[in-house]
């Protein structure tokens, strides 16, 4: 079935609501670094054609929409929820918590917005009983205001993944961004998890 990506979008600002923000994560699935989440209000005028789920799109198209979803965006926000909230609190808790720091953090950056409405991607609404939100599956495919969330929360994560390749070279983060390849396993093996590893998870033992 083919899914018009501002249908979600259309259905609810016929209810009325005026502010809708796309709500996704990346990073669920890695050994290492922060899970981070991105939350996006689109313009009711924006057209980026090739907009997709950012796991479907090469590392130099997102940094390419990702310029263009910044310079267009209404307003949006990342948050990340740390390897030791993600310890603490297991990866689904701490992805809701990332997602909702991102919602929060558009009423910090811009004053005058705030989401009336939220298209969130997966099945699990946030804590935020404030805010009408609406569950999507595949809605990074489904939704473009999702989309775009995908996006700028994925090209998040790749920079701090990168970042912390400076910090901890030996694992190889600038490569495989913290999931569990081959690479980073044998990395693992010899030289034990680094303090942003999320040591609960499976093959992140020494």
């Amino acid at each position: 079935m083919i899914y018009p990506m501002w249908s979600f979008e259309d259905n609810a600002t016929s209810k009325g609501y005026m502010y809708i923000a796309g709500v996704d994560e990346a990073g669920r699935g890695p050994l290492a670094g922060p899970v981070v989440s991105a939350a996006v209000i689109l313009p009711r005028n924006f057209s980026c054609q090739g907009l997709a789920d950012s796991k479907q799109l090469t590392p130099l198209k997102r940094e390419k929409f990702y310029s263009i979803i910044i310079e267009n965006a209404i307003a949006a926000a990342t948050a990340i929820a740390t390897p030791e909230e993600i310890e603490r609190l297991n990866i689904l808790q701490a992805s809701l918590l990332s997602m909702k720091r991102a919602v929060e953090n558009i009423a910090t950056s811009n004053k005058e917005i705030y989401p009336d409405y939220l298209l969130v991607d997966g099945i699990f609404k946030i804590n935020i009983s404030s805010i009408a939100q609406e569950t999507i599956v595949h809605g990074d495919a489904k939704s473009v205001s999702i989309a775009a969330a995908s996006i700028l929360a994925k090209v998040t994560r790749d920079n701090i993944m990168r970042e912390l390749h400076l910090q901890y070279p030996c694992y190889g983060f600038d490569k495989h961004k913290g999931y569990p390849t081959k690479a980073h396993k044998e990395a693992i093996a010899i030289y034990g998890p680094s303090p942003v590893h999320r040591k609960t998870f499976k093959g992140c033992h020494s």
